[in-house]
């Protein structure tokens, strides 16, 4: 990097001026300064995204899509524009592409039903990999159980990367739908997607991906990728909960069933039959979490005012600066050492519970994540009973990465007295 380029990039990502943007980060448990390092769960909300749902709810509210008055145009236009705003985010060729769910478990569960319903029969498979949470394995499980299917499972190496030649091996003529998840949430795994779908697309099998945990932290191109569906979350990623997105190549939304039906999906209803909506709205019954739609748009075009590539390096220097700091510590072993992770790093210590150290980071202000981060089948092939998981973001600080590793030091100390 040039050093012209170099103080651009510090002008542009000052992470104290970031932080005063996140209200939350002032506050203080147990008489010290909050350190959030659950970001994997949840991510904090700018004042930005706080301030379009306030304005939401005392200037703008009414149902969308089907008022006359000028309330309910006004909002439907700001809720399409958001969809607008997402389907540029990530690449998509059309708006109609975009479909508005409750987050990621929604949107594999539309899936799951929806092209489970049609496509797939008895003795077919589907295959999922090792390392996936259990929202993009129950879903698929339960589709299996249900139509008398096979369930196929990629298996990982101890670094946490996926074994490629053992994923070509599963593909047969019987697969119908591959479904990976892009970045593990609880190794910090960076899968290599685009050959897992150009792979699986070489025998004409569609591949849907959880982009749960890699939507904060990288650029995500459908147009490159080539995904047949692409699921996220706005909670992982600065907006509000309760909102996410499904996104799913035009051909494939033609070919699904309805998910759900009800208000918004039809163009008429009579006892007789009833004709629906063509995509997005065919598939979006009900009234929609329409402030966190606008509050996804928002938290979109906040990230994008930095640049998802400052961002991603910012977040790599902490991950970097956290994996040396953890490593030093006796006893400490870090569990998911791809060569290619987002911010993540998950850990066990000999010995100790990661519960108990929770616990004692959570009496000194540090927010962490401990269990089995709704991977079981990941964490048993470790053969442990948890980890301690510390996730970062962009406005997290090497300072406080200091602070928890002396805390984790404590912590260990204490519980070995």
């Amino acid at each position: 990097m040039t050093q012209k380029k170099h103080i651009e990039k510090k002008a542009l990502f000052d992470v104290q001026k970031i932080r005063k943007d996140f209200p939350i980060l002032l506050r203080t448990m147990n008489g010290k300064p909050l350190i959030y390092f659950d970001n994997g769960a949840t991510t904090q909300k700018p004042n930005q995204v706080i301030d379009a749902i306030v304005k939401y709810y005392t200037g703008q509210n009414a149902n969308i899509h089907r008022g006359v008055h000028r309330l309910s145009q006004d909002v439907t236009v700001e809720y399409e524009n958001a969809r607008v705003t997402i389907q540029k985010h990530i690449g998509a060729k059309h708006e109609h592409e975009i479909i508005f769910t409750r987050g990621t478990t929604e949107s594999i569960n539309f899936v799951a039903t929806a092209f489970g319903k049609k496509f797939v029969n008895a003795g077919d498979e589907i295959i999922v990999s090792e390392m996936e949470h259990h929202s993009n394995i129950l879903p698929w499980q339960q589709l299996c159980e249900e139509k008398n299917a096979v369930l196929k499972v990629i298996p990982i190496t101890d670094s946490g990367e996926l074994l490629i030649d053992e994923y070509k091996k599963l593909l047969s003529e019987k697969t119908k739908l591959v479904a990976i998840v892009h970045v593990s949430n609880t190794l910090g795994t960076v899968n290599p997607v685009k050959d897992i779908v150009s792979i699986a697309h070489a025998k004409n099998i569609p591949v849907l991906v959880d982009g749960a945990q890699s939507i904060p932290h990288l650029k995500v191109d459908m147009q490159d990728l080539d995904a047949d569906f692409y699921c996220f979350s706005g909670h992982k990623m600065y907006a509000p909960t309760g909102v996410g997105i499904l996104y799913g190549k035009e051909a494939w939304l033609k070919k699904l069933p309805n998910y759900q039906v009800g208000g918004g999906t039809i163009k008429t209803v009579s006892f007789d039959k009833t004709e629906y909506e063509g995509s997005p709205l065919r598939f979006e019954a009900g009234t929609p979490n329409i402030e966190g739609g606008i509050g996804l748009a928002v938290a979109l075009d906040y990230i994008n005012a930095f640049g998802l590539e400052n961002i991603a390096a910012y977040e790599h220097e902490l991950l970097t600066y956290a994996t040396e700091k953890l490593s030093a510590i006796e006893d400490l072993r870090i569990i998911g050492t791809a060569k290619e992770k987002a911010s993540v790093i998950s850990f066990v210590v000999d010995g100790i519970h990661p519960l108990d150290i929770g616990m004692l980071l959570d009496a000194q202000g540090i927010a962490v994540r401990t269990g089995h981060h709704c991977t079981q089948p990941l964490v048993a092939h470790y053969q442990i009973p948890g980890t301690v998981r510390a996730s970062f973001s962009f406005y997290n600080t090497k300072e406080e990465i200091d602070v928890f590793v002396n805390a984790m030091m404590k912590s260990i100390q204490r519980i070995r007295k």
